[in-house]
């Protein structure tokens, strides 16, 4: 039986700068003022797999960067009594009534130390199923519409981000990549990241061959 002996490399911290932009190039240049304390709220809104959550964390990791006091929050998991100088919530959309009142309280600490708050969610302010005094804060700033890429965007960013590693990935490895895995860039970045290790592991050019070898689970046999 043959052992698969890839495994995917962990997803690449995310930053704006690994953010591939497509269409996208006014969310990172909001975040990029909300991060030189332009914007005091942003929310970003779009469908599941458009990059929210990877704009959301590289957000906060700028934010540190620069000495800011800063964290990532998922639904329903504000702590409103940690100081924070800028916070990143994602999937407001989702959020319960608990989870509101926590947005609630950590967006009411941060306004003596002028905090930024970005939030995330997957329609526009105006439908979010919130209560009224926290709809309209998350709303009272910059709002961008995040759009996904498009198969001839991921396409380019998969060979940016091989061209980087120097890393050559033939077009038939870019097709089954797009066509047999996960759509979302995080998992196909992982992906490509584990296919250039499996290469140089086995000292052979990346092919489909290869990329098919590597994936094949031991049930599938030799």
């Amino acid at each position: 039986m043959r052992q698969m002996i890839l495994e995917l490399a962990p997803v690449p911290q995310p930053t704006l700068d690994n953010f591939f932009p497509g269409r996208n190039g006014a969310a990172l240049a909001a975040l990029r003022a909300a991060l030189r304390g332009e914007e005091r709220a942003l929310y970003l809104w779009g469908p599941a797999g458009a990059g929210k959550t990877h704009l959301l964390h590289a957000f906060v990791h700028g934010a540190r960067a620069v000495g800011r006091r800063a964290a990532y929050a998922a639904a329903a998991q504000f702590e409103a009594a940690m100081p924070l100088d800028a916070l990143a919530a994602d999937d407001v959309d989702r959020l319960d009534i608990v989870g509101q009142l926590g947005a609630f309280d950590a967006y009411n600490a941060m306004q003596p130390l002028r905090g930024i708050l970005v939030a995330a969610g997957d329609r526009p302010p105006v439908a979010l199923p919130l209560r009224e005094d926290l709809r309209t804060r998350i709303g009272s700033g910059l709002v961008v519409q995040v759009h996904p890429l498009t198969d001839e965007e991921k396409r380019a960013a998969l060979v940016q981000h091989a061209d980087a590693r120097g890393l050559k990935l033939p077009e038939d490895v870019l097709s089954y990549l797009l066509s047999h895995h996960a759509r979302d860039m995080g998992s196909l970045v992982a992906l490509v990241e584990a296919l250039d290790r499996y290469s140089l592991q086995t000292r052979r050019a990346v092919t489909l061959p290869l990329l098919r070898e590597a994936l094949r689970h031991p049930e599938d046999g030799p």
